[in-house]
């Protein structure tokens, strides 16, 4: 499992994700389309964050990027405006191999083009949009405990 925030411009988004990946065990975070403060300061605190940790830290110019060069077998895009699929925290999936799941880092939502990059999926029972630090808290904690 490699958690994506994708489009941020949020210096402290990126730090907040780097925090929580880490912090529930994953290995590895994924930021594209990094801009603004996000990329000025964003991505140098949450290298610090990487390294202190001692994970990985891998920042990408675009979403096709990340999809083409890790080569998932499955990509999750989080999304309320173009969810297929709801997910349930309390029974989550299991998915089998190298799965990217993607957190949107800013407003707007998706594109129409990058939802159809994946599976798009949402939290059953939320009736709005939460936020890629809260969604990401919910799903990835969900699916460590799967696990």
């Amino acid at each position: 499992m490699i958690p994506v925030l994708h489009n941020v411009s949020s210096v402290q988004r990126v730090s907040d994700m780097a925090r929580l990946v880490y912090s529930l065990g994953y290995q590895t975070l994924v930021v594209t389309k990094a801009y603004g403060g996000a990329a000025q300061a964003g991505i140098p605190e949450a290298t610090r964050i990487a390294l202190k940790e001692g994970k990985r830290l891998i920042v990408l110019p675009d979403l096709n990027d990340a999809v083409e060069l890790l080569a998932p077998d499955k990509t999750l895009i989080v999304t309320r405006d173009y969810m297929e699929e709801e997910y349930d925290p309390s029974n989550p999936p299991v998915y089998e191999g190298r799965v990217l799941i993607v957190f949107q880092g800013s407003e707007p939502d998706f594109t129409v083009k990058e939802a159809k990059m994946g599976t798009p999926i949402y939290l059953r029972g939320v009736e709005g949009r939460l936020g890629p630090i809260a969604e990401a808290s919910i799903i990835l904690y969900s699916l460590k405990e799967r696990g």
